[in-house]
């Protein structure tokens, strides 16, 4: 029996919600590829995940979320919850404690990417700074967006 030496390229191809835009990084050594869910979010998917069938969506299926506005990468609904993740154990959205350090780490993420505010030793600091960087990209966008919305334009 003869194994084909044929690397596998699922490029364009469609499962369920996901399309596939091009190879990932590998995900805990498996092969990965970077896709688009039509609610408009990038995620990145291992290749025996979507062959399977078991990825189907960005998690927007999963979560019955549908008709979603996304805004290069930043989901509109999702800013304007006051929804905290379950694995937060600070109570406050971005800030989390760093047992390694001694520290508060504020972060907020924006546009598909993951800003990181500082470490702090106050927990009140990292809430100060989370709550800064909130007001300056997040409230901004969300007026920027809805001002666009009314007028019938949404281009950033």
């Amino acid at each position: 029996m003869r194994h084909s030496t044929k690397k596998l390229d699922l490029t364009g191809q469609r499962f369920g919600r996901l399309t596939v835009l091009e190879p990932a990084e590998n995900i805990g050594g498996r092969t990965a590829w970077l896709c688009r869910c039509d609610c408009g979010q990038e995620t990145a998917v291992k290749t025996c995940r979507l062959r399977s069938g078991r990825a189907v969506s960005c998690g927007c299926a999963r979560r019955g979320i549908e008709n979603l506005t996304y805004i290069d990468g930043t989901c509109v609904e999702l800013l304007r919850t006051k929804t905290i993740r379950r694995n937060n154990t600070s109570g406050v959205p971005g800030v989390d404690w760093r047992p390694s350090k001694g520290t508060w780490r504020a972060s907020i993420c924006f546009k598909g990417k993951r800003y990181y505010l500082g470490s702090y030793h106050k927990f009140e600091d990292a809430v100060k700074a989370r709550q800064r960087a909130k007001e300056e990209l997040h409230e901004g966008f969300l007026r920027t967006w809805e001002a666009g919305a009314k007028d019938g334009n949404t281009i950033f």
